[in-house]
């Protein structure tokens, strides 16, 4: 067994720094898109993940597996949101057990009033503080970083 590759003080400053910062940064984006339109992290990412597609749909496993969520869990919140009229839910011509989640006029609506105020607490919290420079620096090391996971789960 070769020892543990211990991280250094830069390095451990670096992780911690990273990990605090993450936590606290969306729970603050959070907190600020719930007062500002009543969405939810949750619902936000569906609805923008809705409002994104030409025929603003997607099927239930492949939203799922985009948020990372298990289908029985993205079914539970999309009932809560089909109660709220942000989506309805249609059976899939293709598949019967699967089904298709579908953004309404509701939903539309929802998503597009939340965007303002959700870019401004992005900026506010995050983008503004930084320079070009970083905001480069950071899109880099996002790209590195999601690029090794995608390699990762691809050799599962």
């Amino acid at each position: 067994m070769t020892d543990p590759r211990w991280l250094d003080d830069r390095e451990f400053r670096a992780w911690l720094g990273y990990r605090r910062m993450r936590l606290l940064l969306d729970a603050q984006i959070a907190r600020d898109l719930t007062r500002d339109s009543g969405l939810s992290d949750s619902d936000y990412d569906v609805l923008s993940a809705l409002s994104s597609k030409e025929d603003r749909r997607w099927r239930l496993n492949e939203l799922a597996a985009r948020m990372l969520w298990s289908k029985s869990r993205l079914s539970r919140h999309i009932s809560r949101m089909e109660e709220r009229g942000l989506v309805t839910r249609e059976e899939c011509a293709t598949d019967a057990r699967g089904s298709v989640i579908v953004l309404t006029e509701g939903g539309l609506c929802a998503i597009e009033a939340a965007a303002p105020d959700h870019v401004e607490s992005v900026r506010h919290h995050l983008i503004d503080l930084l320079t070009r420079e970083q905001i480069e620096v950071l899109g880099d090391i996002a790209d590195t970083v999601l690029a090794n996971l995608a390699e990762s789960e691809g050799s599962r």
